[in-house]
């Protein structure tokens, strides 16, 4: 019998999916709080005013300075007549000012819509258009980009007229976060509904249009509530997150959980790893998490340093292939640090935990994680149908902090199973009862001349060797056996790599000849997205050109 699924709006006039049995299941086991994270932020801000809960850089901000803020920000929401469920938008770095916007949109029930600063006009105007967003928060300029003049430019190509507010700067004709905190009367938090609509994010559209991903509070903040109790995190922890806050990682470490858990978190706006290992020292972070060009970084500096860093117990390493070496490195390296890859996506957040002790670092390296509160189905690609443990397949699912759906409905149709699991995109298997290891995505799979090939398993070897720095690897088209390997290879600091070495690292590995990359290109960096995973469909493109350019030669 299928599970119950029902559609819902609420008082936005949001429509999405409904799961009754999975809510009241949320709820008994406390991962729904029905508390929003304004609520937790009051209780806070009244109990332990003066606790710093966020430092951004060099600046520490206590809880009652944040929710001061905040307060006064809701009441410009207010005052201007933003209502509950529309939306507000901000495309900003690791600012403490986010956390602002995050809190202030909690207690009037307004949708938060975090924007990764690496994209421009073409997305951008797309997003603000499909969320119909009624105000945009950005810096004047970030990194070499001016994001006010980006405002300008898609102006006449927005639904609506948005109102563009400038964070720590003042532009004549834009309104400035600074002035609006200055002049607001603080805000009455209104009541909102845990179950509403409380966030929209966009995929990063590795592979298609971005899709809106919609959370509510209870979704949310269930991510929150069941890592902390996980990694037994507390009052004594710090977390330190230079993951972007416009992507889910980001958010959920440093603008819900400093709140929702009671820890701490440091950010930084620029990643520079010198810089990141020296706050993570000052501030004897515990915890820290990011994708796998943050743990390489930030393991050379160590070991240039010679320094164990003991305060460290926890990097939780996703959002992009994470070789298994990698983990082995870091883990001798800190010495009291349980580093571990983990698995999940904007729909179903964090799936995965690392092992309980260090006595289990090797299932930290060599999977992705040991489930914890999720239900997963590992199901027959082309039928659906369930698969034993340790066969490979399609990952399926469910969780308290799985999202309400998408913000387009149709999106809904093929996304999820008739009992609510969620189709992940990834191939995977469970091992040793309750750990997953992710094989790649499903639209990885590379099908030479009618086999089924990994694309993940190839990058795994190859990373292996000491010529490459970085890999990846996607399919090209071929005329003779329909589909092709091509293998993109940033290589070492003064490294050659070329076919004979990559033939012999696959050879040696004692994988089947016909998963050999056929073509080789180096290139001097990987396309990326803010959140570290590669651009895999650029590189696609890139490969298929390739393809088309030999065709004319020939």
């Amino acid at each position: 019998m299928a599970h119950a699924i029902s559609e819902r709006r609420d008082v936005g006039g949001w429509r999405f999916r409904w799961d009754d049995d999975r809510a009241k299941r949320a709820v008994a086991s406390g991962d729904w709080t029905n508390r929003t994270v304004a609520e937790f932020a009051r209780d806070l801000a009244r109990t332990s005013p003066d606790r710093i809960l966020l430092v951004d850089g060099d600046l520490a901000l206590s809880c009652e300075t944040l929710h001061g803020c905040a307060q006064r920000l809701a009441g410009y929401f207010v005052a201007i007549g933003l209502r509950p469920g529309q939306v507000i938008s901000f495309q900003l770095p690791n600012w403490w000012e986010c956390a602002v916007i995050n809190l202030a949109a909690a207690m009037t029930g307004v949708v938060i819509n975090p924007i990764v600063p690496i994209n421009r006009d073409a997305e951008v105007t797309y997003m603000l258009n499909e969320a119909r967003s009624r105000l945009m928060f950005v810096p004047r300029s970030f990194r070499g980009f001016d994001y006010a003049a980006m405002m300008a430019r898609i102006a006449p190509d927005l639904a609506e007229p948005i109102r563009v507010i400038v964070v720590r700067d003042r532009i004549d004709g834009l309104e400035s976060f600074d002035d609006l905190l200055d002049s607001a009367p603080l805000a009455t938090p209104l009541a909102v509904d845990p179950d509403a609509v409380k966030m929209l994010m966009y995929t990063s559209g590795t592979t298609g249009r971005p899709k809106g991903v919609l959370h509510s509070h209870n979704s949310i903040g269930a991510d929150s509530v069941k890592m902390a109790a996980a990694m037994a995190l507390g009052p004594d922890d710090v977390t330190f997150s230079p993951s972007p806050v416009t992507h889910v990682s980001g958010f959920l470490w440093a603008l819900n959980a400093p709140w929702i858990c009671n820890v701490p978190a440091v950010m930084v706006d620029i990643w520079e790893p010198e810089r990141a290992f020296d706050l993570v020292r000052r501030h004897a972070c515990s915890f820290m998490l990011g994708a796998t060009p943050f743990l390489q970084d930030f393991l050379a500096v160590a070991r240039a340093r010679g320094e164990p860093l003991t305060s460290l117990r926890y990097f939780m390493c996703g959002g992009a292939s994470v070789p298994a070496q990698l983990i082995v490195d870091a883990a001798e390296q800190f010495p009291n640090c349980i580093p571990y890859r983990t698995f999940g996506a904007t729909e179903v957040p964090t799936m995965t935990v690392g092992p309980a002790s260090r006595d289990d670092l090797p299932l930290a390296a060599q999977t992705d994680g040991r489930l914890h509160r999720c239900e997963v189905r590992i199901v027959d690609v082309a039928t659906g149908a369930p698969l034993p443990p340790g066969t490979e397949g399609e990952i399926l699912a469910r969780e308290p902090s799985m999202a309400l759906g998408y913000a387009r409905v149709e999106d809904n149709a093929d996304a999820y199973d008739e009992d609510g699991f969620f189709r992940m995109g990834d191939l995977g298997r469970l091992v040793d009862g309750d750990h997953i290891v992710c094989t790649g995505r499903k639209k990885d799979l590379i099908i030479r001349a009618g086999e089924n090939i990994s694309a993940r398993e190839i990058e795994d070897v190859l990373f292996q060797s000491p010529l490459i720095e970085e890999v990846a690897v996607v399919s090209m088209p071929s005329r003779r056996t329909g589909e092709a390997i091509c293998a993109f290879i940033v290589p070492a600091p003064g490294a050659d790599v070329d076919m004979s070495d990559v033939a012999a690292q696959v050879h040696n590995a004692g994988l089947a000849r016909q998963k050999t990359p056929e073509h080789l290109m180096i290139v001097a960096e990987l396309p990326k997205t803010a959140s570290g995973k590669v651009r895999k469909d650029q590189l696609r493109s890139i490969a298929a050109r390739e393809t088309l350019e030999k065709d004319k030669v020939r």
